[in-house]
Order: C-alpha cells, then structure tokens, then sequence
C-alpha cells in the first residue's frame, strides 16, 4: 500500500505488518523443523527493493520490507553452518495486479516498464539451483528500464 505514514487506517497497518512480518516469521518456522532434521534447505523471502532504500509514500511498507531483510541477515548468521541458506530477493516495482486500487491504476504506462512475475521466479529458481557449497544473500532486481 502506498501513502504517507498518516494515509492508512489502523487495519490497514494492522494488515501489512501482520502479512510481511508475522507471515514471514511464522512461515519460516513451520518450515524450519524438517529442515534441521535433514540438515540442509533454503528459505527464500521475497522482500523489496524497498526493505533497502525506503522511499516517499511507503514508510510502514518500507518498515515491513526492512524488517525481513533483518531476519533473513539474522537467520543467514544463526543457520549457515547448519546447512540452511537464506536469500532475500529484493524485487523493483513488478507489473502484477497485487497493487491496484492501492496505489496503481491498470492504466499505468509505467507498468510496461516493470518487472514481470516471471523474472522474480527466475531469480528465486537460480539461487535455488545454485550449487550448495554457494549462497546468495540478497538480490536486488530492477528491469532495464527502471531507475535505482
């Protein structure tokens, strides 16, 4: 959601914070069990170009996405050595419908210009498939034709 910190009602908030931040956290540990069991795996979180350089109009959005690259720093230093890598995927402005009516209207022009859905699964499936003695910390993506 875009606007200032002050254009957002309560739940609203209440619901970023919750899904970026709760979301991830809980995800992680229900997942995280088995991978100490097996001693290997990968969590991938799909922050934000955002959670790095916070921009006008995306505080608390801004806040949540910084908030995940924390955890995943966090996690990288606490699961390494247990054969867990953890990447963040820090994605530029991605034509999706996630953020109409949010911010974005479909008759965008600058929605041409943004990432496309199939560009976040490539990058996700590399640091995946890369070999296991590697690991990708973070990968800020932007389309050529995006400003960073």
């Amino acid at each position: 959601m875009y606007g200032g910190i002050l254009g957002h009602t309560d739940e609203a908030l209440a619901t970023m914070l919750d899904t970026n931040v709760a979301g991830t956290v809980w995800s992680i540990r229900a997942a995280l069990p088995h991978m100490l069991e097996t001693g290997r795996g990968d969590i991938v979180i799909v922050a934000s170009v955002a959670g790095f350089r916070g921009g006008a109009d995306e505080a608390v959005y801004a806040a949540t996405k910084f908030a995940q690259v924390g955890l995943a720093g966090s996690l990288d230093r606490e699961l390494r050595e247990k054969g867990i890598r953890v990447t963040t995927i820090g994605p530029a402005g991605t034509a999706t419908e996630f953020a109409i009516g949010s911010g974005r209207t479909q008759d965008m022009p600058e929605l041409q210009t943004y990432l496309r859905p199939e560009d976040i699964a490539f990058a996700i499936r590399t640091v995946l498939e890369q070999p296991r003695r590697l690991r990708t910390q973070h990968w800020t993506i932007w389309s050529m034709a995006q400003g960073s």
